[in-house]
């Protein structure tokens, strides 16, 4: 399952910052972005806000990821990024500037987050080759703040795709939604299809389809019920809006699909033990549309109980019951929730 997390950034302010984490602690979110070299953050108090940030992410227990630079140390009054460890960062993720030698040297002392969108495999074996130590590293796509720059769900996946098969976790963006980072403030996604997206749980689930473990929201904010859905991604499922025309008892349960996924059908992992011994007759028999929730009744034998929700048409089945649809809204989900993903029916607002 795909893990959420978000980015904050100095110009925000500290108490904006505060919010930011009190609804990610709320959330159970523990991974966190930021940047130390924005050209636009500077000042006589960076510093004092730099370590402000450190220590109320390190007081909520989010794990921050902070992107630097060769000029980080001066903006921050240090000598060396070596320094940062003293300040309490323990992932940095390098941007431009960097010698071969001191990626080497800095993956003895941090986690090395690297950039995934533009660093080739050559770079990587030869700091294999320098000793560098690569249980450390993960690799992290951009965000693109510029319109028109971002990169294509299809080049996300085969770069992502590649790094799997080298045992490199992977991480990238989506926009926020309720207050965009400035200058531009037209959102900070990796994949540019994602700019305009209104459903960022489609953003985010498309990024996880494409091999990645981590997403986080780029910019500042996002809206109430983004804050809801992150939570539930967080805790293993995708929430889906229902409606059930029976067995109400299903609204609000924890359920998975199988880990071998069919492609026509959501099978519930739990569902048969759910309906323990009750007899579940043959009703509304009927053909089924994507988004449908079925329930084998009592003439499937051995399946009886066995919840579903139909990923495409199927003809109707006797021995299926048609026990309610997927909300609208929701139906676009439906291809992602796969391989063991938890889902859980919530009952239309």
């Amino acid at each position: 399952m795909v893990e959420p997390g978000i980015s904050l950034y100095l110009a925000s302010g500290r108490q904006f910052n505060l919010e930011i984490i009190r609804k990610a602690k709320a959330a159970g979110i523990t991974k966190g972005f930021t940047s130390l070299h924005i050209p636009e953050e500077e000042g006589e108090d960076y510093r004092k806000q730099a370590i402000a940030l450190l220590e109320d992410c390190a007081e909520a227990k989010i794990r921050l990821t902070v992107d630097v630079s060769p000029e980080t140390p001066g903006k921050l009054g240090i000598s060396a990024i070596e320094e940062l460890r003293d300040l309490g960062v323990e992932a940095i993720r390098l941007d431009f500037g960097f010698e071969e030698e001191d990626i080497v040297n800095l993956s003895r002392i941090f986690h090395i987050v690297w950039n995934a969108s533009t660093v080739p495999a050559d770079n990587m074996r030869k700091w294999i080759s320098m000793g560098a130590d690569t249980t450390h590293f993960t690799a992290c796509h951009n965000y693109y703040p510029k319109c028109y720059t971002g990169l294509s769900l299809e080049k996300v996946r085969k770069i992502n795709e590649k790094l799997k098969l080298q045992g490199y976790r992977t991480e990238a963006f989506i926009p926020g939604n309720k207050v965009l980072r400035g200058p531009l403030k037209e959102g900070l996604p990796t994949v540019e299809a994602h700019r305009n997206q209104k459903d960022l749980l489609l953003a985010m689930l498309e990024l996880a389809d494409a091999s990645t473990d981590v997403v986080y929201i780029g910019d500042a904010d996002v809206t109430a019920p983004v804050w809801k859905w992150m939570k539930d991604v967080k805790s293993g499922f995708v929430p889906l809006h229902a409606e059930l025309y029976s067995h109400p008892e299903l609204y609000s349960v924890l359920q998975h699909d199988r880990p071998d996924s069919s492609e026509y059908v959501i099978r519930s992992q739990e569902s048969r033990q759910l309906a323990g011994s009750d007899q579940i007759p043959a009703e509304n028999v009927v053909e089924r549309n994507a988004g449908d929730i079925c329930m084998s009744n009592e003439d499937f034998l051995r399946y009886r109980g066995e919840v579903e929700v139909c990923r495409k048409a199927l003809p109707r089945d006797p021995r299926v019951n048609v026990i309610g649809k997927i909300a609208e809204t929701d139906l676009a989900y439906l291809p992602y929730i796969k391989d063991g993903m938890g889902f859980c029916f919530l009952q239309e607002p």
